[in-house]
């Protein structure tokens, strides 16, 4: 328990193929994944981790077919507004990363309610990244730095890893040190490309509604066994 990551991020991976192999249709799948995200916040609320990302909606999700698509933000207004008395009840905090302003205006309104009414949990900091993608942050960063430079408020010079981590959507968000995929896929998918620079990546085949309590725990203990040298030798740490 001495050794528990701080922050743990979770490509979210298989609710299409989860319920495909039940012979349903993918929304269904997409609903028993919700369940999914609870299990695994409330396990993360009982081990006392600080935070957790969850890739909810990727950039390139709105690619998918429209019918999915409404039924991801549909299902997205119910689980908020089921979730946020538990969330309240569990001291958890929920943030959010991404271009938000895509998102249909009744899904943001209630989000941004749930994260006005969890705002002074202290326990677990539960960050959903909705209609984000890795280089849409980045690129934003960028543009936001040329603006502070050619308005004088900076200098080329300033620009440091600092500068830009300061930048981006996680800026007051400690980097994953822990990243978990489910559904057997072996990329990182556009995920938070700058911040996993030096986490430990860990792939499971199970799909991601199999993804339960114990399934953290493994993950966690597989983490637990690995050692992170930071570029340094085994001697010097």
């Amino acid at each position: 328990m001495n050794r528990l990551p701080r922050h743990i991020a979770i490509i979210m991976d298989g609710n299409g193929r989860w319920a495909k192999a039940r012979n349903m249709e993918r929304s269904y799948g997409h609903r028993y994944g919700v369940d999914a995200v609870r299990t695994v916040t409330e396990a993360a609320t009982e081990l006392g981790l600080k935070y957790l990302t969850l890739y909810t909606f990727s950039t390139e999700n709105w690619n998918r077919p429209d019918d999915e698509i409404t039924a991801l933000m549909s299902l997205m207004v119910m689980a908020i507004e089921r979730e946020t008395p538990d969330l309240i009840k569990n001291n958890v905090r929920l943030q959010a990363i991404g271009d938000l302003s895509r998102i249909p205006a009744e899904v943001r309104e209630r989000l941004y309610k749930c994260i006005e009414e969890t705002s002074k949990g202290t326990g677990v900091t539960l960050i959903l990244a909705l209609s984000y993608s890795s280089r849409w942050e980045i690129t934003e960063a960028a543009r936001n730095i040329s603006r502070a430079v050619a308005e004088g408020k900076m200098s080329a010079d300033d620009i440091s890893e600092e500068t830009i981590g300061s930048f981006l959507a996680t800026k007051d968000i400690p980097d994953p040190d822990l990243l978990i995929r489910t559904g057997g896929e072996l990329r990182v998918s556009n995920f938070l490309l700058w911040q996993l620079a030096y986490a430990e990546l860990y792939f499971t085949d199970e799909f991601w509604p199999d993804f339960g309590k114990e399934s953290l725990y493994k993950a966690i203990c597989n983490y637990q066994s690995r050692e992170r040298r930071f570029g340094k030798t085994s001697e010097q740490l």
